[in-house]
């Protein structure tokens, strides 16, 4: 299970080492890869351990692509997910268009979701944070029948 934020640096070629905590989870010890693709929904992006991205992208690949919404999901999904394995040092290489599309700079923030982790520009993360704490806060907010369900 990925849990946490973690404030990470990367280097001028795209690099990014993955904390050394997560690395058996990720697979690097058996030598599986990764798989990093955008966001659909905000500018961040997404870092799946293979074995976890792979029922997705079937799920995916497999939707009616006549309906434009799957078609654009496919796209995105799909179209930036890019594989790889972590090098000797951990790190894993996020092309230019998956850091473009996230608007990252040399500082990140690796936050994880379970199963997966989102991948952020730091900067963007402390202002979509700071926006989703007042979101919880607002008493007129509506919650999801889910969250209201949900005991913590």
């Amino acid at each position: 299970m990925f849990l946490g934020v973690n404030a990470l640096s990367m280097d001028t070629k795209g690099r990014m080492a993955v904390p050394v905590k997560y690395r058996k989870d990720l697979g690097a010890s058996d030598g599986s890869s990764v798989v990093v693709t955008v966001n659909p929904h905000d500018r961040c992006l997404w870092l799946y351990p293979e074995r976890e991205w792979q029922p997705i992208v079937q799920k995916v690949a497999r939707l009616p692509s006549l309906k434009r919404e799957n078609k654009n999901l496919q796209r995105l999904l799909i179209g930036y997910a890019e594989e790889m394995k972590l090098d000797g040092q951990g790190r894993i290489l996020l092309n230019k268009a998956l850091r473009d599309y996230a608007g990252m700079g040399r500082q990140v923030a690796l936050v994880g979701q379970g199963h997966k982790f989102e991948i952020w520009d730091a900067e963007s993360w402390a202002k979509n944070q700071d926006e989703w704490l007042e979101e919880l806060r607002n008493p007129e907010a509506e919650l999801s029948e889910e969250l209201a369900n949900l005991a913590l």
